[in-house]
């Protein structure tokens, strides 16, 4: 793409989970052109990378103009990120909290790092919004999913590739079950439907048993936080 309409296109950080197939979402019912980017970067829970096509083949069936809009997929390796970090998503560890209070799920860098190198990624293909998952209320006390972090990081990628790109972040200051009824929104219960088949957002990796959220170990502080996000969405959808 060149031009107006390349400057219009979106980037989004696509990882395979909930979360960023509702931004996919988000994106494509927003923006003329959407591309997709994921990160290898030896996480424990890798078969989420292996669920980006089924979701990106459910969306574009679900509307027409969503299927036009939907251009490339990347993949890029950031091996360096696990190489260097000791923590429960990079090495086969139990999950637990640091004494900083932050949980050892929290991998030093890892949006920092996604979002320079999606920038640069967005750079080449001429797409100037970039679209992520991060969410301060459903955050775990990451500091890099903070708002003010995102906005710090949208200045400095400006100034530094003389490019004026806007990081989205449409999932801020929504909760988990906030998420699921934001999916319904955009793509009704066939979104919905989707995202508890396909996705996946277990930190373990696990896809053998099937819940009503879909699949995962059950126990995981990230499955833990779908499946409650999951009833109250329901709770609220029977009121």
């Amino acid at each position: 793409m060149a031009g107006e309409a390349a400057e219009a296109g979106a980037l989004v950080l696509f990882s395979g989970g909930q979360d960023s197939a509702t931004c996919l979402a988000w994106a494509l019912d927003r923006f003329p052109h959407v591309e997709t980017l994921g990160f290898d970067y030896g996480q424990r829970h890798r078969v989420e990378l292996d669920r980006r096509e089924a979701l990106r083949r459910g969306v574009t069936a679900l509307d027409p103009g969503w299927r036009r809009r939907l251009g490339e997929d990347h993949t890029l390796s950031l091996a360096a990120l696990g190489a260097i970090s000791d923590t429960a998503l990079t090495r086969d560890s139990a999950i637990a909290f640091a004494r900083d209070g932050l949980p050892n799920t929290f991998v030093p860098g890892r949006n920092l790092a996604f979002l320079t190198f999606a920038a640069a990624l967005a750079y080449r293909r001429g797409l100037r919004h970039i679209v992520g998952g991060m969410c301060e209320t459903d955050f775990s006390g990451y500091p890099d999913c903070r708002d003010d972090t995102i906005k710090a990081l949208q200045v400095a990628l400006n100034l530094g590739m003389e490019r004026r790109f806007v990081l989205h972040t449409p999932l801020m200051w929504i909760d988990k079950a906030q998420t699921w009824a934001l999916a319904e929104a955009l793509g009704g219960r066939p979104l919905v439907d989707l995202i508890v088949e396909e996705s996946h957002t277990c930190y373990l990796g696990e896809r053998g048993e099937r819940h009503d959220w879909g699949y995962g170990c059950g126990t995981c502080p990230a499955c833990d936080l779908r499946a409650k996000g999951f009833a109250r969405y329901l709770a609220a959808r029977a009121d």
